[in-house]
């Protein structure tokens, strides 16, 4: 498996070959160092820890943090995180150039939050009548039996957080890749906010 960190820019649109409109979100995927490499004979598998968009301020990092850093003689970074792949060694550079155009990889990010809903929001309920009198306009309703089971079921709809959660969006296909400038071009929506952070996975197979 091939990967990278990026952070998610926007959306825009551009033209295919046959004339039609492409919607594509924009990713500044890498450049990402390798903070620490998992070998199987020490942590039983293979990963890279890679590092992406580095801090300005030390200040600002924990000092155990810090520490792990400064072991592999690199800058702090604001985002860390494993991706299951090998063939590089601590302090090496992972760019955008491990993709190609037409690549299908599935991407993981935190979804929006959307804070405190009902069930309207959270999970499109229908609702009661709307008019005058009624009592009853975005309620839940009632949600168990009282003979049997004396309880409410597992899993029901109730009003509670929403959203800001790990989302991952599959075989989403490249649709270009700007090296020089670090941008990965994927056709469709991402999860999260603009300026939210990604991880790219490439499908393999």
């Amino acid at each position: 498996m091939k990967g990278i960190l990026g952070k998610k820019v926007g959306m825009t649109q551009i033209f295919a070959s046959d004339g039609g409109i492409v919607p594509v979100t924009v990713i500044e995927a890498g450049p990402c160092r390798v903070v620490y490499v998992r070998k199987p004979e020490k942590d039983g598998y293979t990963a890279l820890q890679l590092g992406f968009d580095e801090m300005r301020k030390e200040k600002n990092v924990t000092k155990p943090l810090l520490g792990h850093f400064k072991k592999g003689s690199l800058p702090a970074f604001r985002f860390l995180r494993e991706i299951k792949m090998g063939g590089h060694n601590t302090g090496d550079t992972v760019t955008v150039d491990i993709f190609n155009k037409g690549d299908k990889v599935s991407i993981t990010g935190s979804s929006k939050g959307k804070g405190f809903q009902g069930v309207v929001k959270r999970y499109h309920y229908h609702g009661g009548p709307g008019s005058h009198g009624s009592m009853f306009h975005r309620a839940p309703g009632s949600i168990g039996s009282s003979a049997y089971p004396s309880r409410v079921w597992k899993n029901k709809g109730l009003p509670g957080h929403m959203g800001d959660r790990r989302v991952t969006t599959k075989n989403l296909e490249v649709i270009d890749v700007k090296k020089e400038q670090n941008i990965l071009l994927v056709k469709g929506a991402v999860p999260g906010a603009n300026g939210g952070y990604l991880i790219i996975r490439k499908n393999e197979g």
